[in-house]
């Protein structure tokens, strides 16, 4: 019997363009041997199924189902694909918890702690061999000192959105007199900004997932940009930045390097695929924890899929494994 799967994407920020292309290459490389795939659009306007011969048929919210032609559906499971708000800081995991739904995913706490970058560092602080940039945590409408902030962190600074993604409102900051116009823009994304020491190093991002009851480090990535920093354009735009999978890194380093990745993944509590950001200074040094995404892109020049390629691991099979160990 075929698992019947709903694969939702879209999302109500500005990474619901990503969302739709990570839904592509996740439909393409889901096996239709084993899957019968609904593609649901959710947006500020509804949540939909669009049936290519057809109108959109709108998802019945009471329990997750669409009745098509008189019949109705529902669903095995549910393969988040949407970046950001709502499916990727835990609102859309509680709502599946309580309809009794399983999906591929981390759960709804560790999705909604992970969104809040200064909340997630706390957590992981304290990690054998894993280090942390010293930060301040300010909030919209909150007492905070710009001359306090100067005098407790050294520039150069990172500023950002504590609950954003995909580099969205980020400035790096060379001299602390543009510190507020940082602030200011960062401000404008969510009402909680974190403000970071700016570690010098290689910047190295590496999935992290739990197939066959086994947590496994896929390759890690080098990302090299020639960019100030890795932003939404050197994500996003081919040729901005140099992507190496696997990562050129010595052998201990990158034994080191995926046992602090798995533990990252046990202290936060993940399932799904995860990804982790991170930086290693001069001579592989240490490592230095950047952030975590619980719902990486999937589009085609994604890490999640270099890395896949670079473990010898067809798509198709890891999408495949990945739902079983998920959703079951």
């Amino acid at each position: 019997m075929k698992k019947i799967i709903a694969l939702l994407t879209g999302g109500t920020t500005g990474e619901w363009v990503i969302s739709v292309k990570s839904a592509a290459t996740i439909a393409q490389n889901l096996d239709a041997d084993k899957f019968e795939v609904y593609k649901i659009m959710l947006t500020q306007q509804g949540w939909f199924y669009e049936p290519a011969d057809s109108m959109k048929i709108e998802v019945d919210r009471n329990d997750f189902s669409l009745t098509i032609k008189g019949k109705k559906i529902t669903f095995d499971g549910v393969f988040i694909a949407i970046h950001g708000a709502p499916g990727e800081d835990g609102k859309l995991q509680g709502y599946f918890d309580m309809i009794g739904l399983p999906y591929t995913t981390c759960d709804a706490l560790t999705s909604a702690v992970t969104m809040n970058k200064g909340y997630t560092k706390a957590i992981v602080n304290g990690i054998d061999q894993l280090h942390i940039a010293k930060s301040a945590q300010i909030f919209k409408g909150g007492d905070y000192s710009l001359e306090q902030l100067k005098k407790d962190l050294k520039a150069p600074y990172f500023v950002k959105p504590n609950n954003g993604g995909s580099s969205i409102g980020m400035t790096k900051v060379n001299h602390p007199n543009d510190l507020q116009a940082a602030i200011d823009k960062a401000f404008k994304e969510d009402t909680q900004v974190l403000i970071e020491e700016f570690i010098s190093g290689r910047e190295f991002t590496i999935g992290v997932v739990k197939l066959d009851g086994k947590v496994t480090a896929l390759p890690a990535t080098e990302v090299e940009t020639a960019k100030e920093f890795f932003d939404f354009e050197a994500k996003y735009t081919p040729g901005v930045a140099t992507e190496t999978t696997p990562a050129v890194i010595r052998d201990e380093t990158r034994v080191r390097v995926e046992q602090i990745a798995k533990n990252v993944y046990a202290k936060l509590n993940c399932s799904g695929v995860v990804r982790i950001d991170f930086i290693l200074t001069e001579d592989e040094g240490d490592f230095y924890f950047i952030e975590i995404n619980t719902i990486p892109g999937q589009t085609a020049t994604s890490f999640i899929p270099q890395q896949v390629a670079a473990a010898g691991i067809k798509l198709n099979d890891f999408y495949t494994k990945l739902i079983r160990e998920t959703i079951g």
